[in-house]
This record gives C-alpha cells, structure tokens and sequence, in this order.
C-alpha cells in the first residue's frame, strides 16, 4: 500500500502528526508521498517521504488540517482515485472522518492506514469559462469587489434564464458544500447522497431572490451584467480568477468526482449534529 499526506498550511499544528505519521507508516511498511512543499515545510527528506504530485493513485491522502485542507486534498488526489481521509485540526472540520480531541492523534493515523474506513463518493462542480476548466468539491462563488458597486448578476438554467439579480453576489454548491457558505445564505442544507446542486444569492438586493435546487443533469450558465465592474471568482474558498462585464461561466455537476473516507456506519445527519452542535455550545 501506498498513502499520502497533505497537511494545514500552519505546519506548526500538523509538524508533530507528521512525523508520527512517518513512523508509523515505517512501521507498517507503508510507502509515504507528498508533495515538494510538504517535505519542506516539514523538513522531510525523501529517505523518509517520497515526491508525488498527486497524479498517481494511492490507498489514501492523509489531509491533517480542517475542510480546506481536506479539499486541497481531494482536488490534487481525487481525480487519480485516491481515498481522501481527513484527521481535523481546524475549527469544524466536517468533511473529516476522524477527530483528535476524541480519539486521538495516534488512533487516527493508524485507522487512516490501516483501512479502518468506508468511502462514500463525492460529487463536485466543473467550472468552464474563458480560462478552461476546474472542479470544485464545495462551492463555486462569485462575488462583487470591495469598494465597488453592487454585482449584477443574470444566471439560466438548461437555456431558461431564471432571474437577474443585484447582489454581492452568488454561490453554487454541492450538497457537500451546502452547510458552507450557502447556508450562511439561507439556502437549503442538502443530505450526502442527494444529486443536484443549489443556487444561492449574498446579500441580494431583492425581495424576491430565493435559493434554487437543480436538477443535475442541468447546467448553470452565470453571467456579469455590469458595464465595467469585474467579479471574482472563488473555488472552494481560493482565488480563482474572475469574471469580465458581459462574460459568462458554466457549472455542470459531477456526479462522482471524488472519494472521501468516513468512520463506518458514520451518517450525514451525525455530522450536522455533532459538528453544528458542538459549535452552538
């Protein structure tokens, strides 16, 4: 078996984790991956980890860190068919599958190698503008400048437009990425296991503008209806480039884009309630 590691971009919280990773894998005769800027932020030498950069298929990505480290992870080791297991060091950490505060570090790690784990599949959203394509796991967001004015935002569905809107501006989420920046929206929160995706809309300036669920063999078409005022646009929550006045971008979603590991007989509805509980305390 093979594993690799992608950890929070804090390595003073992972550093220690790793290097209990590095031995244990040892001691099972794991192989052990990650990429350049891993080994160097760890100061690992490939005697004890070897170079990767995700295009060769693993038994698992070990992600130490919180959701967006464990989206990293599924971004770069998804498409080759890589298991991607989260050992949560953010805040909420709710696509993880393992929880240091209540089994601990070690029992983690040795799961995460061990197989002690299922794996669900996970659906993502392409993106397909002027500057190709990318995928997103959680949400796809477009949102006006600061200091600029208000987004005008146009978005069809399977050719239909369905509204314009003025806003700040606008997500598109997968029922993973539902209790994400969509519910602080007040869209739906969509169950694992659901097939569509949600159109919501920040802060709009509109007292008709409602969240949409669409169907997934739909495609979504946005367009920047603004004169002259750029949006940005964010994947995932990173900086992904922008949209141009007068320009669109299309979202499709994928049905099984890529694999993430959770505790056996874990539920969705156990997540919600222990990650969102527990943060309501």
């Amino acid at each position: 078996m093979k594993a690799s590691f992608v950890t929070h971009k804090d390595s003073a919280l992972t550093h220690e984790a790793v290097i209990r990773l590095t031995e244990l894998a040892g001691e099972l005769g794991i192989g052990l991956s990650a990429s350049e800027d891993e080994l160097s932020r760890h100061d690992l030498s490939t005697s004890d980890v070897q170079v990767a950069d995700g295009s060769e298929r693993m038994g698992v990505c070990i992600c130490l860190g919180g959701d967006g480290t464990i989206l990293r992870g599924l971004r770069s080791y998804a498409p080759a068919g890589t298991p991607v297991f989260g050992i949560n060091f953010g805040e909420v950490g709710f696509l993880a599958a393992s929880e240091p505060e209540s089994e601990g570090i070690e029992q983690g790690l040795r799961r995460a190698l061990t197989g002690g784990w299922e794996t669900i599949d996970l659906p993502g959203l392409r993106v397909t503008s002027e500057g190709g394509e990318q995928l997103a796991f959680n949400d796809v967001a477009l949102q006006r400048r600061p200091g600029l004015r208000v987004a005008e935002i146009a978005y069809s569905v399977a050719s239909d437009e369905v509204g314009r809107v003025r806003c700040d501006g606008v997500v598109i989420c997968t029922p993973a990425g539902s209790t994400g920046y969509n519910l602080a929206n007040g869209g739906p929160v969509m169950a694992w296991g659901v097939s569509g995706f949600t159109v919501s809309f920040i802060a709009p300036h509109s007292l008709t503008a409602r969240a949409l669920v669409v169907a997934p063999n739909d495609q979504v078409r946005v367009g920047n209806q603004s004169e002259s005022e750029p949006v940005d646009l964010f994947l995932d929550g990173r900086p992904s480039g922008e949209l141009q006045p007068g320009k669109l971008l299309a979202v499709d979603f994928v049905e099984r884009a890529g694999l993430l590991a959770q505790t056996e007989g874990a539920t969705f509805y156990h997540r919600l309630r222990e990650k969102f509980g527990r943060l309501a305390n």
